[in-house]
């Protein structure tokens, strides 16, 4: 039934009760294609009949409909034509994970990141009242992304504006790990009770509320919609699913699930080798130092294992971690308070999420030098994906920040003497850029660490500045220059907020090129801080980091290879 679904309107001509082998067939595409390609597992299974159902009921692509985050949206996609990319081996690779407008009309937004879709379907019901249209408005919302701030601020503005929209809660009990937050109380009552306790946020704000606790029976939902997609005022269905459902590994631990590499059907078990990765260097590191200083607090915004923070280890830090949800804002805010009030606090936080924070890193941390430490993951081109979760952007924001110092180690080593400056200083706030490739350091580390560059190897005629996960391309690049009898310098800047003037100043005068290599937007990076600084000299200055467009999907060595960032266009670039 799966591949003759072309549309929604396929998807209506299959008798009701037979609705229940097309979500085995979904459940068993899904299952078969992420075991072979790594995906959103978890996520997607629990949304199989609800789904189904939504686009059973409602008429896409008229009436909008618009998923939060939109890691659950491969059934939607299996039944808007794209099924192929679930089904058929030659076309795994077809699509990306999220919402994408270019793929397909019934994709409306390209998304990514949470706590936006009510925003977003606020939006598109006032203009279709403003152009006198009658179409529906749909947005699912999980109950994980509930805990992001913007959330309310449009469930706020939904109250009150009005008119036909179908808020889905789609409430599994979990975010990526567990919820952490008073709202999820609230959500357990209404749970328990099924959906009749007095006390109900969404009454509390004036929306008409239905609950529905048979998420995962795809007539249950089918009838629960069909009740209110003709609402005339803001109505939230508030739906119990399971997340993982129909796999047993993932409903046992949803966690290990929500995204996951390649793994055997029949066990459960993940393919390939684990290898150490910048995670786990900082738990053990960091969870040594917690055990001797009750001061210090390591913060997540419900990425806990982002910072090497599984189940048993949150459970045994105890109120020494604290997971806030999805709340960059408040994170960030939140340490700064910590800071000021005394205690060590650390927040790790995927880079691609941290920009949701920028207010709060400028204001509330900067600003005054309230001294918290920023561990900043995955802004390397290996550990991103597409437009929505790249971290091309850090160096720009962090790198302007008043106040803000911004350390981009080469080693791990260098990493963990950074983290332990960070943590036991009180006079800035500082984030790491961690990198992504695990080594040793070139040079022995100066007892004392001082956010100043370092000169790795001293050559004449041309010097590479490269930042962070960028050094070892630099040193394959100094040795190809040495091969042709060019001497080259190679420094590493180790601070990427501010210039170290003097080190510049001594390379003037027997220099001719520098190149600057950065994992990041070229325009506005770091290096053109560098090529600003010697615009009035004779030194000619060659910028290498990341064209940025709206890069949608991208194999990152391709992606290097295209910006320039290779020892070949290193050799180009370092003659007149």
């Amino acid at each position: 039934m799966l591949n003759k679904i072309k549309n929604p309107q396929d998807l209506k001509k299959i008798k009701v009760e037979k609705l229940n082998d097309l979500c085995a067939e979904i459940r068993e595409a899904l299952i078969q294609k992420i075991s072979t390609n790594g995906g959103h597992l978890a996520p997607n299974l629990g949304m199989v009949e609800l789904t189904t159902a939504i686009h059973y009921v409602f008429e896409a692509p008229t009436d909008k409909v618009v998923f939060d985050v939109s890691h659950q949206t491969y059934v939607h996609k299996m039944l808007t034509g794209r099924a192929k990319a679930f089904t058929d081996p030659k076309h795994y690779t077809d699509l990306n994970g999220f919402s994408n407008p270019a793929e397909s009309p019934y994709d409306l937004f390209t998304l990514g990141h949470t706590s936006t879709a009510l925003s977003l379907a606020c939006g598109l019901a006032k203009a279709r009242d403003v152009l006198n249209q009658k179409h529906r408005v749909v947005t699912v919302i999980g109950d994980g992304s509930l805990s992001g701030g913007q959330a309310f601020e449009a469930l706020n503005n939904i109250a009150e504006q009005g008119g036909n929209i179908v808020v889905i809660i789609n409430d599994n009990a979990m975010s990526i790990a567990e919820n952490h937050g008073g709202y999820y109380q609230n959500l357990e009552k209404l749970r328990a009770s099924n959906g009749t306790a007095n006390d109900n946020m969404f009454r509390a704000l004036g929306l008409d509320y239905v609950y529905e606790p048979n998420g995962n029976d795809v007539h249950a939902l089918i009838k629960t919609l069909q009740q209110v997609k003709d609402c005339t005022c803001p109505t939230v269905v508030h739906v119990h699913t399971i997340k993982g459902y129909g796999y047993e590994p993932a409903t046992k631990n949803p966690e290990n699930y929500h995204y996951c590499g390649p793994f055997d059907i029949a066990t459960g078990t993940m393919k390939g080798t684990p290898s150490l990765s910048y995670s786990e260097i900082t738990y053990q590191h960091l969870a040594t130092k917690m055990a001797k200083d009750p001061s210090m607090v390591v913060v997540t915004a419900a990425t806990p294992k982002a910072i090497g923070f599984n189940a048993e280890r949150r459970q045994q830090s105890a109120g020494q971690f604290v997971d806030v949800g999805i709340a960059e804002e408040h994170a960030i805010a939140f340490s700064a308070g910590m800071a000021k009030g005394g205690a060590h606090a650390i927040f790790g936080v995927q880079g691609s999420f941290l920009q949701r924070g920028f207010d709060q890193l400028h204001q509330d941390l900067a600003l005054d030098n309230n001294p918290a430490t920023l561990l900043v993951f995955g802004d390397h081109v290996h550990g991103m994906g597409g437009s929505t979760h790249n971290g091309f952007y850090d160096i720009v924001q962090l790198g302007n920040i008043p106040n803000l110092i911004y350390l981009a180690p080469i080693s791990k080593q260098q990493y963990l003497q950074m983290l332990d400056w960070s943590i036991e200083q009180n006079e800035h706030s500082v984030a790491i850029r961690v990198p992504d490739k695990i080594i040793d350091d070139p040079l022995p580390l100066s007892k004392k660490f001082t956010p100043k560059s370092r000169v790795i190897k001293q050559g004449h005629g041309v010097a590479i500045i490269a930042v962070g996960s960028m050094y070892p391309l630099a040193e394959q690049a100094v040795a190809a220059l040495q091969a042709h009898n060019i001497n080259a310098t190679l420094i590493d800047p180790v601070c990427v907020s501010s210039l170290d003037t003097e080190m510049l100043d001594k390379i003037e005068p027997n220099h001719d090129i520098v190149i600057t290599l950065e994992e990041g937007a070229k325009a506005g990076g770091f290096g053109q801080k560098i090529a600003s600084y010697f615009g009035d000299s004779r030194i000619k200055v060659r910028n290498l980091g990341i064209s940025i467009g709206l890069t949608q999907d991208f194999e990152p060595d391709k992606l290097l290879a295209q910006n320039g960032l290779t020892v070949e266009n290193i050799l180009l670039q370092s003659t007149f």
